[in-house]
């Protein structure tokens, strides 16, 4: 019985062995199909990846190549252009190499006929020479001689009557010729540069403030002046320095740096510029604040912020020492006024007298006048014809198209001859005065000379004894040349030269 029971406990186990083999066999096969499932999926996928990127890789080629057929063809095509026009470079040389031979052969002929026509000449002179010779028994210098002699004799009166008359002609000529470019010029730029119209006075609060602003090498005042653009110069007067430049909007740039840096009391290079950038700033806005103020006053609009800012740069110049927006805006003022009385357009006739300086406010990179520089700047800004041509034709440099410039050349005299517009320094006018009369009496044959109307005119005396009619216009033209060598003036100066006799008896 017992035997019985351990043969079916090892058949149990037996059989639990065979049965947890196929269980283990039966998950092997399992786990085998799945890894093949497994790598068959990642064959595939593989196989897939490989197309793809095969095919990417066709395209990528395909696109390259097409492209470098592009670039072949376009490197193709610039070869034959660059081909064609050496070829039409080599036929124009062929050209012009062919023509200079040409040219070269004919100023040979030339030459050789000249050299012929030269020869016959001097054989005909040596003729005429000897034949001379044979007739009037006198050499070539006594037949000069007698030839010159009759022929100054019979043109004498003639050659007297051409000389005045072309010197009236030239006189007239260059008077119109030199009042246009001088007032074109003494427009453009300050005639006299006095210390009023080209430097600022700016008061230190101490001596010891001027070695702060040289600095130490005077690295300071370098790094100011290079900013502003202007000259400081600190010697000049206690407690003050002078701001010296002849552009005032940079004059007026540095005055307000440095008064910033007075303030602040910190003196160096970093401040010094950033003082110079908030002022150029602040500047700028003033500037802008200006010519719209002029605009507002006039009531006028449409104008370009390029044409606002050049107005108000105009208030910082001076023509004769007259602020030059105010001298704008007045004569837009008399232009619209004179417009309304002859039925013209007042508006146009503002427009015209307040652009007509506008050409002063620029910087020196424009080439020409004013008057000229001005007109192009509102002609590209879209200003109309009428106004552009007043502009530009104010001093008479281009023929007047409409009444509009007539009025400016009228309102732009009247304001600037009226009384007080132009007052120039008294020691500037003694100045000029004693340079006139100087220039005058050092003439030979002047007894005296007089400058009047301040300055306008001088009367020049001369002694009629030895100083014929001739002599005393050369005397005239001789003052006038020399006056417009060495002086700068405003306006125009008369010169009169008196020769006059006076014969007194007294009857007792």
């Amino acid at each position: 019985m017992e035997f019985e029971q351990i043969v079916g406990f090892l058949s149990g186990i037996a059989l639990g062995v065979v049965v947890y083999w196929l269980l283990i066999a039966r998950r092997f096969e399992r786990r085998e199909e799945a890894l093949r499932l497994k790598f068959d999926v990642e064959a595939r996928e593989a196989q897939l990846t490989l197309r793809e990127e095969k095919s990417t890789s066709e395209l990528e080629f395909k696109s390259r190549q097409a492209e470098l057929e592009r670039s072949i063809a376009l490197r193709i095509e610039e070869q034959d252009l660059h081909a064609r026009e050496i070829a039409r470079n080599s036929e124009r040389q062929s050209e012009q190499a062919e023509a200079l031979d040409r040219r070269e052969a004919e100023i040979l002929r030339t030459k050789r006929t000249l050299e012929e026509a030269e020869h016959e000449a001097e054989k005909i002179r040596r003729l005429y020479r000897l034949k001379l010779h044979q007739i009037s028994q006198m050499d070539q210098v006594e037949a000069r001689k007698l030839l010159i002699a009759t022929t100054e004799s019979e043109c004498e009166k003639e050659m007297n009557h051409l000389r005045q008359s072309l010197l009236k002609r030239s006189d007239s000529e260059v008077t119109d010729e030199s009042r246009r470019i001088l007032l074109a010029a003494m427009q453009r730029i300050t005639s006299q540069p006095m210390n009023d119209a080209t430097a600022t006075v700016v008061t230190l609060p101490s001596e010891e403030m001027k070695g702060r602003i040289i600095g130490r090498e005077g690295r300071n005042i370098r790094t100011f002046e290079h900013a502003t653009g202007t000259t400081l110069m600190i010697d000049e007067t206690p407690d003050s320095v002078l701001i010296s430049c002849f552009d005032p909007v940079r004059r007026e740039i540095a005055r307000i740096a440095l008064d910033a840096l007075l303030r602040d009391g910190r003196i160096h290079p970093a401040s010094i510029e950033e003082e110079v950038e908030k002022a150029e700033e602040a500047m700028a806005a003033n500037i802008t604040e200006l010519g719209e103020g002029a605009l507002r006053k006039l009531r006028l609009n449409n104008v370009h912020p390029e044409v606002v800012a050049l107005l108000g740069k105009l208030h910082y110049r001076l023509s004769n020492n007259q602020n030059t927006l105010a001298h704008s805006v007045e004569v837009a003022n008399l232009c619209a006024l004179i417009a309304a009385e002859i039925g013209l357009d007042p508006a146009l006739a503002k427009r015209a007298g307040l652009f007509h300086d506008l050409g002063k406010a620029v910087d020196e990179e424009y080439e020409g006048s004013h008057a000229a520089v001005g007109a192009e700047i509102i002609k590209q800004h879209g200003e109309d014809p009428r106004v552009v041509n007043a502009t530009a034709a104010h001093h008479k440099e281009v023929p007047a198209e409409s009444a509009y410039a007539g009025l400016v050349m009228v309102a732009d005299a009247l304001s600037a001859v009226r009384p007080g517009a132009r007052a120039s320094s008294i020691d500037g006018f003694i100045q000029r005065v004693r340079s006139i009369e100087e220039i005058a009496k050092e003439v030979r044959g002047v007894s005296d000379a007089y400058a009047i109307q301040a300055g306008r005119e001088v009367r020049v005396i001369v002694e009629p004894l030895t100083v014929d009619e001739d002599e005393a216009r050369k005397i005239a033209l001789h003052i006038r040349e020399r006056i417009e060598e060495e002086l700068n003036y405003p306006g125009a100066i008369e010169i009169t030269v008196i020769r006059e006799q006076r014969f007194t008896e007294t009857a007792v």
